[in-house]
């Protein structure tokens, strides 16, 4: 694939001539701890990744709150726990990452050399996150085409 101009994200250039840039998906396998999200990233860096990226919403910009949770999450759930009676608005809540956390988390990725990366999923979040001057954002697939978004 050709490009046809240079993209600089902090102090890696991506281009046709330059290396594979590799960014660990931490989403939110953090389970809303802080020490995982932390792991997540000493794990990426450990295996060579250039950044890191998490998703930051607000679930009620997301999803309604009566909504069932997915099938699969239902199947997966261990029986009478907390996590099989939420609904997917209370999964999602918990997984939820406020600025103050995404701060955190930058400022924990600069002290390990690498990027910190995340996925707005809505236009608070989006305006949350410009505050804490990001290098670039990693736009959902599900908002490509999403024009307003931009």
């Amino acid at each position: 694939m050709k490009f046809n101009r240079q993209v600089r994200i902090q102090n890696i250039e991506i281009s046709d001539q330059s290396k594979v840039f590799i960014i660990a998906e931490g989403g939110v396998n953090h389970n809303g701890d802080m020490g995982i999200a932390k792991q997540l990233v000493d794990i990426a860096k450990e295996a060579g990744a250039d950044a890191v990226k998490f998703q930051t919403f607000k679930t009620e910009h997301l999803i309604l709150k009566n909504v069932d949770k997915a099938l699969y999450q239902k199947r997966n759930a261990p029986m009478n726990s907390q996590y099989a009676m939420d609904s997917q608005y209370d999964m999602l809540k918990q997984l939820e990452i406020s600025q103050e956390i995404n701060c955190m988390l930058k400022k924990y990725c600069d002290e390990k050399d690498i990027i910190f990366l995340t996925t707005p999923f809505d236009d608070i979040s989006l305006t949350e996150l410009d505050m804490i001057n990001l290098p670039a954002y990693k736009i959902a697939s599900t908002d490509t085409t999403n024009i307003p978004f931009y």
